[in-house]
């Protein structure tokens, strides 16, 4: 300013004007409605892609247990007491690890099974995956 209380011509406000803070709100609000559904998406894939596999392991795991033993095993602490598994794994859907649904079957799965046991294992969330299926009937 002059000494007769007139700014300078040239000279600007060190700031951000309102319009100039709402349009860059406007930005990253619109950035933000895009990108967090995608990060949503990918980490519910991600659970998905840890299910199948922990379903797979426990799988391979009770059919190993069944031709080794001659017997199914009666629950999921069976293949980890016998080291078929170092523990039994966390649902990646319920973030639980009690919540596992077994099945038994009456029919032996192995000639020289002499024992019935459970021979699969599912989720026990009944949510709908991306497929549109639900989880317990992986």
């Amino acid at each position: 300013m002059t000494e007769s209380g007139q700014t300078r011509k040239g000279s600007s406000d060190a700031g951000f004007t309102l319009v100039e803070l709402m349009i860059v709100m406007t930005i990253i609000g619109l950035l933000a409605a895009i990108a967090i559904p995608s990060y949503i998406r990918s980490v519910q894939k991600a659970k998905e892609a840890v299910l199948k596999e922990d379903l797979h392991t426990m799988r391979t795991a009770i059919d190993s247990y069944t031709v080794d033993k001659e017997k199914a095993p009666q629950g999921l602490d069976d293949l980890v007491q016998a080291g078929y598994l170092k523990s039994v794994p966390i649902d990646p859907i319920t973030s639980r690890d009690d919540t596992w649904m077994t099945s038994e079957s009456d029919t032996l799965t192995d000639i020289n099974e002499t024992e019935g046991g459970i021979d699969d294992v599912h989720s026990g969330s009944e949510g709908v995956s991306s497929e549109g299926t639900t989880y317990n009937t992986w």
